[in-house]
């Protein structure tokens, strides 16, 4: 039997797949992870009342595995995915298992603000430059060769850093941080990110009931 995942559906277009970033890491995972699945979108505006049954909390994603219980939160499913799947192993070592990990809330407090001095800007570059340095000894992944989960938790933040930045501050990541630039382009290239991609305008549409709050 086929695993099961609730997924967010577009805002605004129900039946397309949204911009979930949790989401988005892990069916990245089971992408890599040659896992068969089975993708439901849920549209979080109107959730159906069977997916509020079996998940009080209403969040995405959620997933459910042959022995039929559904199972909420990424981290907790990228970690069951790694014991249920060894093959291949994407389980990062300690040492790699932060890098990154405070992208998406810089860029989201960026995103956000509406005061140009407020030092939101400065403190995504702090992180994205950290991640260029520690690529620039440690890459093209952020554990060397190859890709771990690390990476895959990476890339849909990276991605909404890039579509949504560009759409509603005209910002974009600066051409200096050549190591991110390259990082970027192998994690967009690969299969597994083609197929679990939002498109872009489902991307901003997501962003626009924040920003234009």
């Amino acid at each position: 039997m086929a695993v099961e995942i609730c997924v967010k559906a577009a805002t605004g277009a129900p039946d397309i797949l949204g911009d979930c970033p949790f989401c988005q890491r892990v069916t990245m995972t089971l992408e890599e992870k040659k896992v068969e699945y089975k993708q439901q979108l849920i549209n979080l505006a109107a959730k159906p009342q069977w997916f509020l049954e079996v998940n009080p909390e209403g969040k995405v994603p959620l997933i459910k595995f042959d022995d039929g219980k559904w199972i909420a939160d990424s981290d907790v499913i990228v970690d069951i995915l790694e014991e249920k799947y060894p093959n291949p192993s994407l389980a990062p070592p300690p040492e790699v298992s932060s890098v990154g990990s405070k992208i998406l809330p810089t860029f989201f407090k960026f995103l956000m603000s509406k005061d140009t001095s407020d030092g939101t800007e400065q403190a995504l570059l702090d992180e994205l430059k950290a991640l260029d340095e520690h690529l620039k000894t440690k890459g093209p992944y952020v554990n060397g060769a190859d890709i771990c989960a690390v990476d895959l938790n990476l890339a849909p933040k990276l991605y909404h850093v890039d579509v949504a930045l560009g759409h509603f501050k005209g910002w974009a990541i600066p051409q200096s941080l050549t190591h991110v630039h390259d990082y970027k382009e192998l994690l967009y290239s690969r299969e597994s990110f083609k197929k679990t991609k939002a498109a872009k305008e489902h991307v901003i549409a997501g962003w626009a009931t924040k920003v234009n709050a």
